[in-house]
């Protein structure tokens, strides 16, 4: 039995997310469903976070143990003609120890969400950035960013339906930059909670529409409470873009 590390590139549209679903297609089936086909067997892809429906993955950082003795690139490439047509990539396979794990070996996660700032719709990054028509002020939206890092209760930017054991988490980074027409949130932290980052980023973009202040962020931030959340920035822009190891 082999562990091989996969890294994955994945559009989340058609998906109801990164885990196995009974009420709809999952990434995870997807990729398991490929295996099944390789080795005949029945076996587990585990993933160092768990997206939801419409997110979209850069870098998706797995694990799988394949019984069949076969080399990292041919598994690979095996795995890859059998996911045509699903929208799914496996970028890099190697070989890892027995107790390497995806999820409980990871130290660290990155996110990044896509705005397209313009009046006119998306034509060909419909579903993969968010477009607002207001114009935007990138470096308040940063300035403000910075109130959230650092180690602070999220209850307010938490999904209800969010299974962490605490909504005390450390936000590493969370920054704002603006290219032209697009601006891209970067966040980083060990670990986030269910929405966490759609709740800061839908925030945010009020803080860049000057509907929200600075002081607006921080009392949402400091209420603890879900009620207090201005808005929930839809999945289309947010994409996993990767996961660090020690």
């Amino acid at each position: 039995m082999t562990r091989f590390r996969l890294t994955v590139e994945y559009d989340g549209r058609p998906f109801m997310g990164w885990q196995r679903q009974a009420h709809g297609p999952s990434v995870q089936q997807t990729i398991e469903d490929a295996a099944f086909t390789i080795t005949g067997g029945e076996t587990t892809v585990h993933a160092a976070g768990r997206t939801d429906a419409g997110v979209h993955a850069e870098a998706m950082a797995a694990h799988v143990d394949i019984s069949r003795d076969i080399a990292p690139f041919r598994l690979m490439e095996a795995l890859n003609a059998r996911l045509r047509p699903a929208p799914v990539a496996i970028l890099a396979c190697e070989p890892v120890a027995d107790d390497w794990h995806a999820r409980f070996s990871c130290i660290g996660r990155r996110y990044v969400y896509r705005i397209v700032n313009r009046r006119a719709p998306l034509a060909l990054e419909a579903g993969h950035a968010w477009r607002i028509a207001a114009p935007l002020d990138a470096e308040a939206m940063h300035a403000a960013a910075q109130i959230l890092v650092g180690r602070h209760d999220f209850t307010t930017f938490r999904s209800a339906q969010c299974q962490a054991d605490s909504p005390v988490k450390t936000l590493d980074r969370l920054e704002v930059t603006r290219d032209g027409e697009t601006l891209a949130i970067r966040a980083a932290a060990r670990s986030f909670l269910h929405h966490q980052v759609r709740s800061m980023v839908g925030c945010l973009a009020l803080v860049g529409q000057g509907k929200w202040s600075a002081q607006d962020l921080r009392d949402a931030l400091e209420a603890r409470d879900r009620s207090a959340l201005g808005h929930n920035a839809p999945p289309d822009g947010l994409f996993f873009a990767g996961a660090v190891y020690p």
